[in-house]
C-alpha cells in the first residue's frame, strides 16, 4: 500500500496538513471516531486539549496495528474539536506532535477540521475518525 500526499500547484500550501492524498490498496477502512480514552475507557487528559488529541491518534495506531496497518496508511483524517477557536491550534499541534514522536510517523494528511458545539461525553474536547488503505 501507498499513500502519496500533495499539495498541488494552484492551492494553498500549509503546512500542517496536505490538500490531497492518492492512495492504492485493495481495502478501504473506516475507523470510527477516536477519543481521549485509554484501553480500559478511562478518561485520557481531561481539561487538556494537547493530551487528548495525543490520545485519539495513539488509539487510530493501536486500531490500526491491530490489522497490521499502521498510521501511515491513513489517508485522512476528519478532525471535531468543541468550541473550535484559531487560538486552540498551537494546542492541536502540540499533540500531534507528541504522539507523532511516540509513533514514529509522519501524522501529516488531508484534514478536515470541524468546530462542533459538544461530542458525545461532556469531557470529551476532540474526536478524530480516520480513512485509511490496505493491501
Amino acid at each position: 500500500m501507498s499513500v502519496t500526499l500533495l499539495n498541488p500547484e494552484g492551492l494553498p500550501k500549509p503546512e500542517v496538513y496536505r490538500q490531497l492524498s492518492v492512495a492504492s490498496g485493495s481495502k478501504l477502512v473506516f475507523l470510527a471516531g477516536q477519543v481521549a480514552r485509554d484501553a480500559d475507557g478511562r478518561p485520557v487528559g481531561q481539561g487538556d486539549l494537547a493530551a487528548q488529541v495525543e490520545q485519539c491518534y495513539l488509539n487510530i495506531a493501536t486500531a490500526l496495528a491491530a490489522i497490521g496497518a499502521s498510521f501511515d496508511d491513513v489517508a485522512k483524517l476528519t478532525v471535531y474539536v468543541v468550541d473550535w477557536s484559531p487560538e486552540k491550534m498551537p494546542l492541536l499541534g502540540e499533540g500531534v506532535g507528541r504522539a507523532a514522536a511516540k509513533l514514529g510517523v509522519d501524522p501529516v494528511k488531508p484534514i478536515t477540521l470541524l468546530g462542533v458545539a459538544a461530542l458525545g461525553e461532556p469531557d470529551l474536547l476532540i474526536e478524530v475518525e480516520a480513512t485509511a488503505v490496505v493491501e
